[in-house]
């Protein structure tokens, strides 16, 4: 399940729909990002999250579908928020379910390393200083990197 949306989440029951009524998941893994207070040493109080809903959509589908062609998975899922949203906020939600625990950690690695990289997100934080549009990080391209050549 993919879903791009401005309103939070309920973690706890987006992990209890991988596994209700199939006794095949052996286990789930996930990973929620939140909105930090700081970045790179300066205070936030807010970050605005902009996308082009078809391109982002049709984006995090190839992003899944990689994903269930490297694991055996059962099924997973993928939420990203867009808009205003403040320190604290759930920013994402990935998770993958498979009959074993090595398939859900690597995928639900992949699937948070992949969206850093190449998820159509423009990223703009504000603080008492003003705003700033976010970057890349050199980590998260090292992530991807080691996901293209195959060391995780």
């Amino acid at each position: 399940m993919i879903r791009i949306q401005q309103q939070d989440f309920d973690v706890g029951a987006e992990l209890e729909r991988l596994s209700r009524d199939n006794a095949s998941v052996g286990g789930v893994c996930a990973f929620v990002g939140l909105v930090r207070d700081m970045a790179g040493g300066a205070p936030v109080t807010s970050m605005t999250l902009e996308h082009y809903p078809a391109m982002t959509e049709r984006q995090l589908h190839d992003i899944d579908t990689e994903a269930r062609e490297r694991w055996p998975l059962i099924d997973t899922v993928i939420i990203h928020r867009f808009g205003r949203l403040h320190s604290g906020d759930r920013i994402v939600l990935v998770a993958a379910a498979s009959a074993h625990r090595d398939a859900a950690f690597g995928a639900c690695r992949f699937l948070i390393d992949w969206l850093k990289t190449r998820a159509p997100f423009w990223k703009r934080e504000e603080g008492p200083d003003g705003a700033r549009w976010v970057d890349a990080l050199a980590a998260d391209d090292a992530a991807a990197a080691r996901w293209r050549a195959g060391l995780d």
